[in-house]
């Protein structure tokens, strides 16, 4: 059987009848990679399915008025009008906003110090990461916020150790004024999570980028300014992005805190926790549904934000 002639410099071989010649041994075997890949997903698919019915039904509730007893009723956009003239969403909304916009970077700052002092070549780095990792994984859990009540308490271990001094601390949680700074401590103390991906991404580091900069003189400082940075902000501008998504879904620490009222004097009022009022204190879960899409469009504004604005300081070394 002969090939067919006279065709193009790099045109598929074709049999003299026309047919194509077989597939190679790797194009062959593409499916069955394919389907290994598929198999992978699978369990994400699968988890998939029990939270996309969840998602569509919730966008239905928020154009509804549903109270988990009746059948819900359609209004339109009712449920977001509302919003606009709600005091207490604008109050969740403000603190959820200072919470995020002060403790998102003071973490991220702190996770950076310690992450460079640990690469500094110490002894006992297992431990010292280990250590300074432990408190992101409490950091949300139901029992540190109660440690963190008493000790920031009237009669706690801070006020404690003021006294040594002749001064009268206040009830830092039971205070307005300072109830939302003992929960931004609390983010700031578990900066575990991101430190230990800096520590990471400083490893990556080549050496002969800091001994170029030193031998042309450039200080510490300017090592810093020059090459840590630069070459870190991709993982600075993850931890960011992964920071504030989580910062703006915070829930558990204003209620513990406060005992679900969003005290004192709704100080500690953040949105997540006035969404769960509203839908299982209340029953609005219309309005409840409203305010969970709202906040999902705030997040991704923040995240597309942080997106555009990556092109103008985050440096990725080819």
């Amino acid at each position: 059987m002969s090939t067919a002639t006279g065709a193009p410099a790099g045109a598929p071989v074709r049999l003299a009848s026309g047919t194509p010649p077989p597939a190679p041994a790797a194009r062959r075997s593409r499916p069955r990679k394919d389907r290994a890949g598929y198999l992978f997903l699978l369990p994400w698919f699968l988890g998939m399915l029990f939270t996309i019915i969840p998602f569509f039904a919730s966008l239905y509730l928020a154009f509804t008025d549903y109270n988990l007893l009746n059948a819900p009723r359609w209004i339109g956009a009712e449920n977001f009008t509302e919003m606009l003239h709600d005091p207490l969403l604008r109050q969740s909304l403000k603190v959820t906003f200072v919470y995020t916009f002060v403790s998102v970077p003071l973490s991220l700052v702190v996770a950076l110090g310690v992450a460079m002092l640990l690469n500094r070549g110490i002894r006992g780095l297992a431990v010292y990461r280990a250590v300074f990792y432990l408190p992101s994984l409490l950091g949300g859990s139901v029992a540190v916020v109660l440690l963190w009540r008493y000790v920031f308490g009237l009669d706690g271990i801070v006020n404690a150790f003021l006294g040594w001094f002749g001064i009268d601390g206040p009830g830092w949680t039971s205070d307005p004024d300072h109830a939302l700074t003992t929960l931004i401590v609390l983010h700031i103390w578990t900066f575990g999570s991101p430190m230990v991906i800096f520590l990471a991404g400083l490893r990556q580091i080549p050496t002969m980028y800091y001994e170029a900069a030193a031998m042309d003189g450039a200080s510490r400082w300017r090592q810093f300014r020059s090459v840590t940075l630069p070459l870190l902000s991709p993982i600075i501008f993850f931890n960011l992005v992964q920071s504030l998504i989580t910062s703006f879904q915070t829930f558990t620490q204003g209620f513990v805190l406060s005992g679900g009222t969003g005290g004192p004097a709704d100080s500690t009022m953040f949105y997540n926790l006035y969404l769960y009022q509203q839908g299982f204190s209340q029953f609005n879960m219309g309005y409840a549904s409203a305010m969970a899409w709202m906040l999902l469009v705030v997040i991704a504004a923040f995240t597309a934000l942080n997106f555009l604005a990556a092109k103008y300081w985050v440096f990725y070394d080819n």
